[in-house]
């Protein structure tokens, strides 16, 4: 199979830069760092190329929905505008208030170029998914075919709170008119729900691998020893603790949340390999897949974040990306998922009183 060449050399330093290192000798990539930016996974519509001009890049900024936000609420309130219609969605600017996001505001930069999406290979900047999305791989939860019609849905914290708030792990599915059976079993208990909404993991595939960017927590702290490297993911507080091995053997595999990941040191670069990420974490690779993240210091503020996906399984090709994690300023805070958790209990009770009046129960995109 042929591949495209990366556009620039794996974990390549800004010219004359030394990366520090730990008393131990391996590369120093310990700090807070942020992968907040407009960029995301897959390279937006209508844009063809993978490094973008200043002009597409300041068109992109400007018409970012979370820029747009935050500058409308700059403004003053509309005094003459009443509160929400009950049981309606919540408009565009009253549902998270901006200054409680955090998405970033500008185009990623890496290696000096303004970049259209994480994805470098294959050049469309999509993933390669297989016509049949890989048999391995637990079919998607079905979804209601868009509509201008509010849906009947229990209220209560949704996992995306706004429809583009959270950038999924994976391409959405094709759209599909759910039955009411697979509706009734989304609400049967907390099990039913995402895994998200159950605290378990962090939303959108913040903790990885891959390491998304999403609408806010978008810090991580790396913390090494000579025998382990942490990452501490700040969306609802995952933790990757990666062992270091450099005979690369593999502990007896298990199927964690998050996946079996091991870590050796290539040079000013730490390799992590994951693979049996747990099936019920909707992530990039099944059972039968390999990722492999590379994390090199290329500047005194930058990490360069690359990621290789080989799943033969869901892919037609083995696919690669490049994401920049630059110094974030202060601490990193606990995301007290659970203890804050009141909307998985209202979802499901709020269920129950729809059953009680004979109500049909509706799946909507968030309860994918």
């Amino acid at each position: 199979m042929c591949l495209t060449a990366l556009p620039v050399a794996h974990g390549q330093a800004a010219a004359g830069f030394e990366p520090p290192r730990t008393s131990w000798g391996a590369p120093d990539l310990q700090g807070n760092w942020t992968n907040a930016s407009i960029t995301r996974m897959t390279r937006p519509a209508g844009v063809d190329a993978l490094v973008l001009t200043p002009e597409q890049a300041k068109a992109l900024e400007d018409g970012d929905f979370n820029n747009a936000r935050t500058q409308a609420e700059l403004k003053p309130t509309d005094q003459t505008v009443g509160a929400p219609a009950k049981a309606a969605s919540l408009p565009g600017l009253g549902n998270y208030n901006a200054v409680w996001v955090d998405a970033g505001s500008k185009v990623a930069v890496v290696n000096g170029e303004l970049r259209s999406s994480w994805i470098v290979d294959p050049p469309s900047g999509r993933i390669p998914y297989k016509g049949d999305r890989g048999a391995a791989r637990p079919a998607p939860k079905p979804v209601k075919a868009a509509s201008a019609k509010p849906s009947a849905r229990p209220a209560g914290k949704s996992s995306g709170q706004d429809k583009n708030a959270f950038v999924d792990a994976v391409a959405p599915p094709p759209a599909r008119i759910p039955t009411a059976e697979a509706a009734a079993k989304m609400y049967e208990g907390p099990e039913s729900r995402s895994l998200g909404e159950r605290c378990l993991i962090g939303f959108g595939g913040t903790g990885g691998p891959v390491m998304n960017n999403v609408l806010y927590n978008n810090t991580y702290q790396i913390v090494q020893s000579p025998g382990y490297a942490l990452i501490l993911v700040e969306m609802v507080h995952d933790a990757r603790i990666i062992p270091i091995t450099h005979d690369r053997k593999r502990p007896d595999a298990i199927k964690p949340w998050l996946g079996d990941s091991i870590g050796w040191y290539d040079g000013d670069t730490l390799v992590v390999e994951t693979r049996n990420v747990n099936p019920e974490q909707k992530g990039y690779i099944s059972e039968n897949g390999t990722l492999t993240e590379r994390f090199t210091r290329v500047g005194a503020d930058e990490i360069l974040y690359e990621f290789t996906v080989e799943d033969p399984s869901q892919y037609t090709q083995v696919w690669r990306g490049q994401m920049p994690m630059r110094t974030a300023s202060g601490a990193v805070y606990e995301y007290a998922c659970h203890e804050g958790n009141y909307g998985l209990v209202h979802i499901l009770q709020g269920a129950r009183e729809m059953e009680k009046r004979g109500e049909a129960l509706e799946l909507t995109a968030d309860s994918e």
